[in-house]
């Protein structure tokens, strides 16, 4: 999966704005003010950070090592560096993203997700 695609895939869902802040080289995507992947614009090989349960995260990083890390500069517990451009099937990375949107979601007041199931 290269950067555009994971950028589409990204936006495709409800309620997801892209932001900068941590500056121009860093698109982060949200949904409804909480961020859920994060992936660095320079680049040369596509990677993005994504929550994840944490004992799905170990799992993942001994099943495909090479592809699959602690969080770059996030909480390792929580959140996997995903090299999107490495081995990885393209349906499969966007399971991973599904995951860390539903985790966000899921974590959001009632109230807030049921507005985001009527959107």
């Amino acid at each position: 999966m290269n950067i555009e695609a994971l950028r589409n895939y990204c936006l495709s869902k409800k309620a997801v704005e892209e932001t900068f802040p941590f500056g121009e080289q860093t698109l982060v995507f949200k949904v409804l003010g909480k961020m859920f992947a994060l992936t660095g614009l320079d680049e040369l090989d596509c990677s993005v950070n994504l929550k994840c349960k944490p004992e799905w995260a170990i799992e993942l990083r001994e099943e495909h090592p090479e592809d699959i890390l602690p969080g770059y500069h996030m909480n390792k517990q929580h959140w996997n560096t995903v090299k999107c451009e490495a081995g990885l099937d393209d349906k499969f990375i966007k399971q991973l993203i599904d995951h860390s949107y539903d985790l966000v979601v899921a974590s959001l007041p009632k109230k807030i997700r049921e507005e985001l199931q009527n959107l």
